[in-house]
């Protein structure tokens, strides 16, 4: 049992958090520590898979002022790896107490287990490694002499329902080689490997050995050294603000050309954005990408269990990159640091982890009128963003800001595909070959936006606008006239629906307390991409596990924790947790305090391109006012800094010209 002291309080004059969606630092995240610590819930088995802030409640925050203190609060998972018990506490750092444990029940259906430690992919390698069983496979097909620098990639194992791993913390690896210490593991998969580990017992559970498949041997690296030397015909694109950003930053707060948020960053969901308004009034509470997974459409005993959810059991801010300037982010930036736990709950700092920039985003209104002049205002947007890196794949989330008011979600996949061997030459149903004997599987990247809408204000109403045909006939007697329709989606039920793009679907969020100019309700449309849902069976474990995915839309009633559309322990769960548990009232959501819930993402069928390593793709959603404002709010909008100067390049066709916006 390692020491303990008298819980103490922890002043915030110490701490500094002067509003009550700041992100955790490192000082509060130290505090709470110690306060687990004295109140006996550490010992030397104890790791932290999750600590998160326990932000407050609407009705505190609603009470709050500012200068005054607010209880300061952390959620915290812990996990006895001896036992494989895992506790819930929250923990106060203000009060200097633990408020609440509770047990988790991840021995009992529907099961589910703790977030992955850093620790454990670690322990799971060597774990593999030792078993004689793998040995034996690698030294049967002919591998003995690449068995230490091979790689055992920890992987979650979704749920099976076998009766020797349920209620087990289980982890499955799979095998690939190494032919040297640069090498990129990933081209070499030994296929049809596949061992099964208990990480509370420290053992494994079984081995799988299928086939004899050869492990290709072409690289897969990406490195400069291997690929050849860079081009030279690409010139270099300078981006400056020879007066600085448009943006201000004070403490979390963020302000740029009528937009205003605080920004939040934490271990789970990475960027989280609170109180955003646009001149002066409410848009969101809160809105993040809590969720995202990835579901895999091979039969291979090595990949049919394959459906990582990367937030919910890796954690997407634990993982996030240390942003770099020139390499992730151009122009005249500015960065926040992120603040997370580690497996013992200590505080390990992620500088840069957050990066806010403006950047040209083109046209943004443009008119040339019977006399010939042209009146154009160019368009800039406000981006915040973060990478994530988990195993082998790259994610970044990117959230822009426009002048005339709307709100775009961009997530980036980018990385290296999963891969599987096969016989080079042959087709397979499920996969695609990248290179000889490389396969990668079809897969899916399907993210889960939580909206916190608050269009002018909290209480707001949920219609579904599709575009509708009139037939030919008295009220259409051209066949040209069509119109539109408004659907109410008044309870949790009614509100899960699919997206249309047959009909332009979209989705309206209107205040049920302000009109705008013509008499409308203020409001704004969450407009979908075109996006497969999930592609699973619906009887499938996957389907069970990641219900959220199987919608484009889900609408709930707003309740104080209901963050997770998975559940909070998707790791090995059963089924039904998050959005499914949610919505079981059914209750209704008009004029209420609602939370919007998107599926956007992927389809990925994997390409030769696609290798050695990944080009950005992206998928996405648009927020944009629809009557919210009474007019175009980007009219005073300036000509463009650049407007009217004289170039010694090409830009109007070659030579020295000038180039202007004509008046």
């Amino acid at each position: 049992m390692m020491s303990h002291h008298a819980p103490q309080p922890v002043s915030l004059d110490k701490i500094a958090a002067p509003h009550p969606h700041d992100p955790l630092s490192g000082e509060e995240i130290a505090a709470a520590r110690a306060i687990l610590d004295a109140a006996g819930l550490l010992t030397e088995t104890t790791r932290v898979p999750m600590l998160l802030p326990d932000e407050p409640t609407k009705q505190e925050f609603a009470a709050w002022t500012p200068g005054s203190p607010i209880d300061r609060r952390v959620d915290v998972t812990l996990l006895d790896t001896a036992t494989g018990v895992a506790t819930e506490a929250i923990v106060s750092i203000t009060r200097g107490e633990v408020l609440r444990t509770e047990r988790v029940p991840n021995h009992a259906p529907p099961y589910g287990q703790p977030q992955y430690l850093f620790e454990e992919y670690e322990r799971a390698e060597a774990i593999a490694k030792a078993s004689p069983e793998w040995q034996a496979a690698m030294t049967r097909r002919g591998l003995a002499d690449h068995m230490d620098l091979a790689f055992c990639g920890p992987l979650a194992p979704g749920y099976t329902g076998r009766a020797d791993e349920v209620g087990r913390r289980v982890i499955r690896s799979l095998t690939f080689l190494k032919y040297d210490e640069q090498d990129s593991p990933w081209a070499h998969p030994v296929e049809g490997l596949v061992v099964h580990i208990d990480l509370t017992s420290n053992s494994v559970i079984r081995v799988e050995d299928h086939g004899d498949v050869p492990v290709p041997a072409g690289h897969g690296n990406y490195y400069p050294e291997v690929q050849g030397e860079a081009r030279t015909s690409l010139k270099p694109i300078e981006i400056t603000q020879p007066e600085g950003p448009s943006f201000a930053i004070t403490g979390s707060l963020v302000e740029w050309e009528g937009w205003s948020m605080r920004v939040d960053f934490n271990a789970r969901e990475g960027l989280v954005l609170h109180d955003v308004t646009f001149q002066d009034r409410s848009v969101l509470s809160r809105a993040s990408v809590p969720e995202m997974v990835v579901p895999y459409g091979d039969t291979a005993p090595g990949r049919f269990w394959i459906s990582y959810f990367d937030a919910g059991e890796y954690l997407l801010g634990k993982n996030a990159n240390h942003l770099e300037l020139g390499c992730d982010c151009l122009g005249v930036i500015r960065y926040l640091d992120g603040y997370v736990a580690d497996d013992h709950g200590n505080p390990v700092r992620i500088p840069n982890v957050v990066c806010m920039h403006e950047e040209d985003d083109g046209i943004l209104w443009k008119h040339t009128d019977l006399a010939g002049r042209a009146d154009v205002r160019r368009s800039r947007r406000f981006v915040v963003s973060y990478f994530s890196t988990i195993g082998n794949y790259d994610y970044g989330f990117y959230w822009y800001f426009g002048l005339d008011g709307s709100i775009e979600v961009v997530a980036k996949a980018t990385g290296i595909v999963f891969v599987g061997g096969g016989e080079p030459g042959v087709r397979q149903r499920h996969a695609t070959e990248l290179a000889p004997g490389v396969f990668a599987p079809v897969h899916q990247h399907l993210f889960c936006a939580r909206l916190d809408v608050a269009i002018d204000g909290d209480r707001n109403r949920l219609v579904e606008v599709d575009a509708q045909r009139v037939p030919m006939g008295p009220d259409n007697p051209f066949g040209n006239a069509f119109s539109w329709s408004e659907t109410p989606l008044t309870t949790e039920t009614a509100a899960q629906r699919d997206a249309d793009s047959s009909v332009a679907r979209v989705w309206e969020v209107q205040s049920t307390s302000r009109m705008n100019h013509v008499g409308r309700p203020t409001a704004y449309h969450l407009v979908p991409e075109p996006t497969a849902l999930l592609m699973a069976d619906p009887e499938s474990s996957v389907a069970a596990r990641a219900a959220f995915a199987t919608k484009h839309l889900w609408a709930t009633r707003y309740e104080h924790g209901q963050i997770w559309p998975a559940g909070r322990y998707p790791n090995a769960h059963q089924g039904g947790g998050g959005l499914p548990a949610y919505t079981a009232g059914d209750r209704p959501i008009d004029g209420e305090d609602m939370v919007l819930w998107h599926t956007f993402g992927l389809t990925h069928f994997p390409r030769t391109e696609d290798w050695p390593i990944m080009p950005v793709d992206t998928a996405g959603f648009r927020f944009k006012p629809n009557g919210f404002l009474d007019q175009n709010p980007a009219m005073d909008v300036p000509e463009s800094s650049q407007a009217h100067a004289v170039s010694s390049g090409s830009c109007c066709g070659g030579g020295t010209c000038t180039c202007t916006c004509e008046h």
